[in-house]
């Protein structure tokens, strides 16, 4: 799932993640001896994961994280954070900007850019960032990372200094960690001397600036977007700043990164290229692991056992854990279960039924953390509270059921029926009408031998309280293009529940704030999630730098459960070749590919 990147610059964030979040969560290769110039490299995707978009500004249904991934080694973000360094931090290197400098009382934000280049010869300039702001603001409601109220709604003024500096002037104060984590990470520069066009083979303007021409410019690009079979040959996608451009984007998801001969940056690519591999499956992927057909693949948690003959194989076998959180969005939209997922009654029920301690000891083999809310659980950080930490919500299928039937539920044929409608006690709740039966369905991503045995474990302990599951499984793109937030009457809105986690559901930057995810206005909030108590929270959280601001938020929506909290895998248990040097596991789950290479 996208998500913003991170914060390591500021306060608080650099001794959470010094502390406890460093690149160790996934080790790294070994990087000694000169780097060798040149060679490719074949990197594995998680299974059914396959990249659509190149676009700096995504889209719904194009924002997995892997987009991200890959659209950064060609087109630079603002401000780029990892944990190469050992510890999450920024990475200016990898960033198109020195660090931000808050003045004003927090009101002002001045950004002086970093010596890049377009591959067309023109200079990264402040009118680039300008571009991005223009085209963001004039069609907010159709950027997938929107919310409302957050960037760009909190910018009031885009001041160009120079060429090559700016200042943001904000509606408000804010936390400068949360800020440049949350907001300023979202900012790519794009190349405007070549981008701002209304149509193909028209001349480049400046429509950018009047919101009719920032529409047109946008409808325009976003069309070139959608054709990834013409991405190595569009000049669009040519004008690269970062260390690769696009030589291969097939629509069946495999990628080709080509080093950029054009580059000027300071941090250039050792390889010639890298190509992302898609895979239908762990176990497809395994299988090309054992010949030797990937240089970075990974294992499936049910193949752990084999890892020393991976090993013997010229491999080094790592965990890769990620700064995330795991979860099942309901659909509160939902026409026929909608106020069914509204009873706070229900979704306890449901919580309680999740046996996470053997789930994750027992089909994940170890390879995951049981998750108790919003907070990554792992490792131990300042904003988790003690509401989380203790669990409140353990698994009991006694207490759970009991929960149904003492709310006006009777079960008849191993399913649950509302027999007593009405919102007063001992009834099923406002708005759930008399005969409604738990029967629910799941669209859960496929591919994963790991998601499959969990759905179905999921399914059997449901059913032991009453509620029967439906399992629809398909491919992670599929499953995120029909997770979409809705409005009951549109057709959109027949989802119920939805798992997307495989390799994790949401990963944070370093101030993990929900604004996204749980806000009434988030845009990722796929279930449509609405609690007042909740905005106050996140909106206390993203102005104040205290702690307990945070860990108020993580207790209230822990216990308010707007999904079904699961168990947190690790990213992968990565297979990387000995002779693939400079490697760094990120907790955010991003590579830098321009610094491996390879040993001899």
């Amino acid at each position: 799932m996208k998500r913003p990147l991170t914060l390591a610059v500021f306060g608080a964030a650099v001794a959470l993640l010094a502390a406890g979040c460093s690149s160790g969560g996934g080790g790294s290769s070994a990087s000694g001896g000169t780097p060798q110039q040149g060679g490719s490299v074949t990197f594995a995707m998680p299974p059914n994961a396959t990249p659509n978009w190149i676009f700096p500004i995504g889209t719904p249904g194009h924002l997995a994280s892997f987009n991200g991934a890959i659209r950064q080694e060609v087109f630079l973000p603002l401000y780029a954070y990892d944990g190469y360094s050992g510890t999450v931090a920024l990475d200016e290197k990898a960033s198109a900007a020195k660090a931000p400098v808050y003045s004003n009382g927090g009101k002002t934000v001045d950004i002086k850019l970093n010596p890049l280049t377009w591959a067309n010869g023109q200079k990264v300039s402040s009118r680039d960032v300008e571009f991005w702001f223009n085209l963001v603001k004039a069609n907010k409601s159709q950027w997938g990372n929107y919310s409302a109220g957050d960037i760009p709604d909190n910018v009031a003024r885009f001041e160009t200094v120079s060429d090559t500096e700016f200042k943001l002037h904000l509606t408000k104060a804010y936390n400068p960690d949360w800020f440049t984590a949350n907001q300023l990470t979202y900012v790519t520069p794009i190349p405007q001397s070549v981008w701002d066009v209304e149509s193909k083979g028209g001349k480049v303007g400046d429509y950018d600036r009047t919101t009719d021409g920032a529409k047109k410019v946008f409808k325009y690009l976003t069309g070139e977007a959608g054709k990834l079979s013409e991405y190595a040959n569009n000049p669009l996608w040519k004008a690269a700043n970062g260390p690769f451009t696009v030589k291969e984007f097939t629509t069946t998801g495999q990628v080709t990164l080509a080093k950029n001969p054009k580059y000027t940056g300071p941090d250039p690519a050792h390889l010639d290229s890298v190509t992302f591999k898609p895979f239908t499956s762990a176990d497809a992927e395994l299988n090309v692991l054992r010949s030797g057909g990937v240089d970075y693949g990974y294992m499936p948690a049910l193949a752990t056992s084999q890892q020393k003959s991976i090993e013997n194989l010229g491999y080094q076998v790592k965990p890769w854990a990620g700064w995330a959180v795991t979860y099942i969005p309901y659909n509160f939209n939902n026409p026929a279960m909608g106020a069914v997922f509204k009873q706070l009654y229900i979704r306890q029920a449901v919580q309680m039924s999740i046996d996470q301690t053997t789930i994750a000891r027992v089909i994940w083999h170890n390879q995951s953390v049981p998750g108790y809310g919003p907070v990554p659980q792992t490792p131990v950080s300042k904003y988790l509270s003690a509401t989380q930490k203790t669990n409140p919500y353990p698994f009991d299928l006694n207490k759970a059921k009991a929960l149904l039937t003492s709310h006006g539920w009777t079960i008849q044929n191993g399913v649950a029926t509302c027999a007593q409608a009405g919102s007063g006690a001992n009834q099923c709740g406002d708005g759930v009408k008399a005969g409604t039966r738990l029967n629910l369905t799941i669209d859960s991503q496929s591919g994963s031998t790991e998601t499959d045995n969990m759905m179905q474990e999921v399914q059997s302990s449901l059913s032991k309280i009453g509620i029967k599951l439906s399992i629809k499984s398909e491919p992670l793109n599929s499953v995120l293009d029909h997770t979409a937030q809705c409005k009951p009457s549109q057709s959109s809105c027949s989802w119920q529940l939805s798992f997307f986690g495989t390799a994790g559901s949401w990963y944070f930057p370093a101030y993990p704030s929900g604004e996204q995810i749980f806000g009434s206005t988030g845009s990722s909030n796929l279930g449509s999630y609405s609690d007042p108590t909740v905005d106050d929270l996140i909106k206390k959280s993203t102005s104040s730098s205290d702690p307990a601001a945070m860990q108020n938020y993580d207790a209230y929506v822990t216990k308010n459960l707007p999904v079904i909290w699961m168990p947190n895998p690790a990213y992968q248990v990565s297979a990387i070749k000995n002779n693939l040097r400079g490697v760094v596991q990120d907790p955010l789950v991003f590579i830098q590919p321009q610094r491996w290479y390879l040993a001899k």
